[in-house]
């Protein structure tokens, strides 16, 4: 067999390896289990591809998405390389083609999705094909899609186990907690080779902007830079058409992309895309993700990313020949709300969603940034660096104030409402503006009340955002969106450390009218939580979202936070079906846990006869052993209790024929003044 100099040249067309591959290509065809983190553009593939021909039998790669396995199939194919990929968007002779290759033996790589392992069938298929090396590229969906949308990414670790084969897994994005969720999933806790490299891209040009007519911000961007290939990535669909039509209209060679086009749409793009020069492709993340383009020269962000890692990857789509390259993020309050929603809505569990949070919290210290945004971002990766002279705040640094008695009186009023509420009841808190949930909670009696009047409400929402990004509190799923405060607040609360934060910028020059919120923002993270559980639900039945309850359904169980079954049945579209189906499962959401509740009572919930079972219940109680409490013991099932609620006998003859005559006379009269006083 060659070695890996030889194809590299001889397949490959490279005389010598990039900084980092050499050790990790000889860990991989060694056949060892192996973590290889490395900066975007650093030619992760090739430490697969070329093991892959090192080695007998098959490598099965798993990768993300379609066009990212056409693309790299594609690329080996015209290399010489016998590869292939079973996807949905096959043809049936593409499919065919494939299975003569395997069956004939002369295919060395094979690319699939992480939703064909979720066949019984997979790995003996995969064993009778010869699989001898499983590679996982972009390794980082592991933890950022297996908790949600795509579960099937959780599979990969029972396959190798089941195969018994390596696994060498691959990412340019993946913070210390991502590792160890890698480690976890894919390697079963058993530590691989880990090989991190470095991940500064220095000809990368960073920007970031506050939101002031964002479309205007893009199009002027784009318009400065006409001829030259790029990407827009929204968070909408609805945004990457409109968008990509206005820039046509400008006159630039502009296309849309997302998730929600035709097959061979989205494939006719990725080939524009791949073909011509100084095409603009405006799209959510479903494009880019092992985007090879080399001559990409700029990456602008419609909307705000949802993590740093998610940044990191989507930039590093531009200057992959290393020639200069420009990216410009735009950021807005309504961006950061839909992240979070984004993360309490999502089916992880709370550590990981508190963990998002977190990877949120770097991303809006990136934007709120003081100094050289490549030093904070380089930072968060474990990277000490110096002033780059080349993002925007090298170009022009920003006006700061000293923040730290500001950030002490948000801190003071977070501990003094035990950390169970949001930004929005702090700020009323701390400006003096007695609500009547500031009042029915006692909240205008607290030290803090008011202290913070010198700050307007704009003010002290760019205070807490920069809180949140320099990760001194987070939102607390399980307080659904609390703010928690970290250790690294206490220095400061305690008056130990400064800080100096950013002059607020979120000025908006626009006069259109501000999109109407669903709910509170102190309601939205509940709501948010409610949806996450709807979802569950609905998957579960697999049935659309709204058959379990409608949105208006939860927007007023959001507001009236129901504590019992009672009360829940109060709420608009909660029959009784649906009631007993959810009841529980939902209350848990917004208490904690759901009440204990006998079936007969569960049954009577929301209506007048629940309250007069629960009146005939103390009766009961207090009359159990008699009107001395020296009898014996005597009570009513739950069944009798039930009737005589819901019947509502008038005398003491038909309470008589309902309980007997021995509970009759024990409870009779007692129970009669009940339910004539209901009357």
């Amino acid at each position: 067999m060659p070695g890996a100099a030889d194809l590299l040249r001889d397949i490959f067309g490279y005389d010598a390896f990039r900084p980092g591959q050499e050790d990790i290509v000889d860990a991989v065809a060694r056949g060892e289990n192996v973590l290889a983190i490395m900066p975007t553009g650093g030619g992760k593939s090739l430490c697969f591809q070329l093991p892959a021909l090192m080695r007998d039998g098959v490598t099965l790669v798993i990768s993300p998405l379609i066009a990212l396995m056409r693309d790299q199939v594609r690329a080996l194919r015209e290399a010489g390389v016998e590869a292939g990929a079973l996807t949905s968007g096959n043809t049936e002779e593409e499919t065919a083609e494939v299975w003569d290759a395997l069956d004939q033996g002369r295919l060395k790589l094979l690319y699939i999705a992480p939703e064909r392992l979720a066949a019984g069938s997979s790995a003996a298929m995969l064993r009778r094909i010869g699989v001898s090396l499983i590679a996982v590229d972009e390794a980082h969906c592991v933890s950022q899609w297996g908790h949600d949308f795509r579960p099937d990414y959780l599979r990969i670790g029972e396959l190798r186990r089941a195969l018994d084969v390596p696994l060498a897994a691959f990412t340019a994005t993946a913070d210390a907690e991502t590792r160890v969720e890698i480690v976890e999933k894919l390697f079963h806790g058993q530590s691989p080779q880990t090989f991190l490299r470095g991940f500064d891209r220095p000809n990368i040009h960073l920007a970031f902007s506050p939101k002031d007519s964002p479309r205007r911000q893009i199009m002027d961007f784009a318009s400065a830079r006409m001829g030259q290939s790029g990407i827009i990535y929204c968070g909408t669909r609805a945004r990457t058409e409109s968008l990509s039509r206005a820039l046509r209209e400008s006159g630039h060679n502009a296309c849309h992309y997302h998730g929600g086009m035709d097959p061979e749409e989205r494939r006719e793009v990725e080939t524009r895309f791949n073909s011509e020069d100084g095409l603009i492709v405006v799209a959510t993340v479903a494009f880019g993700m092992g985007v090879d383009k080399p001559d990409i020269r700029w990456v602008a962000h419609a909307d705000l990313p949802k993590s740093i890692e998610a940044y990191y990857q989507e930039i590093g789509r531009a200057g992959r020949d290393g020639a200069p390259a420009e990216t410009l993020t735009l950021f807005g309050p309504d961006d950061i709300r839909l992240r979070r929603s984004q993360i309490d809505e999502g089916l992880a569990p709370s550590e990981r969603r508190m963990a998002d949070h977190g990877r949120l919290n770097a991303l809006l210290g990136l934007a709120e940034a003081l100094e050289c945004r490549r030093a904070n971002l380089l930072r968060y990766f474990g990277e000490e660096a110096t002033a780059c002279g080349n993002c925007d705040l090298c170009d022009t640094p920003p006006e700061t104030f000293d923040g730290t008695e500001a950030v002490r009186k948000a801190l003071s009023a977070i501990l003094r409402t035990d950390e169970r509420f949001g930004a929005g009841h702090l700020i009323d808190i701390l400006t003096g503006n007695a609500t009547d949930k500031v009042r029915e909670r006692g909240h205008d009696q607290l030290p803090t009340f008011g202290v913070g009047r010198d700050i307007d409400r704009r003010g002290w929402q760019g205070v807490f955002r920069q809180m949140m990004g320099h990760d001194l509190v987070r939102p607390d799923p399980e307080r659904h969106g609390a703010l928690r405060m970290t250790e690294a607040a206490r220095p400061i609360l305690r008056d130990e450390q400064a800080i100096t934060l950013r002059k607020d910028t979120l000025v908006s020059k626009s006069n259109r009218p501000a999109v109407r919120a669903l709910v509170s923002d102190e309601d939205a993270p509940l709501l948010s939580a409610l949806k996450a559980k709807r979802r569950a639900l609905a998957e579960a039945a697999k049935v659309p979202a709204y058959v379990v309850f409608a949105d208006r359904t939860l927007i007023e169980m959001a507001e009236a936070r129901p504590a019992t079954l009672d009360q829940m049945a109060r709420i608009n579209g909660v029959g009784a079906k649906k009631l007993e189906r959810y009841g529980d499962a939902f209350l848990s959401v917004i208490n904690g846990a759901a009440e204990a509740v006998h079936p007969k009572r569960r049954k009577l919930a929301g209506r007048a006869a629940g309250s007069l079972y629960d009146q005939l219940l103390e009766v009961q109680a207090d009359l159990a052993r008699g009107e001395g409490g020296i009898d014996k013991p005597l009570s009513c099932s739950a069944s009798l209790l039930a009737r005589v609620a819901s019947s509502r006998p008038r005398d003491l003859d038909e309470l008589t024929r309902i309980l007997g005559e021995r509970r009759a006379e024990r409870f009779g009269p007692a129970f009669l003044d009940v339910l004539h006083t209901a009357d």
